[in-house]
């Protein structure tokens, strides 16, 4: 892969994240099980461990109890790991904290899907 495809990926990737709190991506369980894989799961930055199943629980919750944010992100870089899978990683700067965001994404005939998520606070 050339070094524009993979800028191009990065720039389609990046305008993804932070996953799941830009709406326009959709906010229904539908929405929400098309973005990721079956076996999807997340590290919360608490050190916690989230199956699919529970993260897309949360959001839903979220979606109705919450205003959207939008958070600035930096500091993106991404590897391909392999033909279909790449790693971005990112800081997420919310307004009590910096943590380091770490997305496993899948490209699939259908789109992209989260394979995994783990978000790391900077002390």
């Amino acid at each position: 892969m050339d070094e524009q495809s993979i800028e191009m990926i990065l720039a389609e990737l990046a305008a993804r994240e932070p996953i799941f709190d830009d709406r326009k991506f959709g906010t229904s369980r539908e929405a929400l099980e098309a973005m990721t894989e079956e076996t999807f799961w997340e590290i919360g930055a608490s050190g916690r461990v989230y199956g699919r199943d529970l993260v897309i629980t949360n959001l839903l919750e979220r979606y109705r109890t919450q205003e959207q944010h939008n958070w600035p992100c930096r500091d993106f870089t991404i590897s391909r790991l392999a033909d279909d899978l790449y790693h971005l990683s990112y800081i997420l700067e919310e307004p009590d904290r910096l943590s380091r965001r770490s997305t496993f994404w899948r490209s699939t005939a259908t789109g992209w899907k989260i394979v995994f998520h783990q978000g790391t606070v900077i002390a």
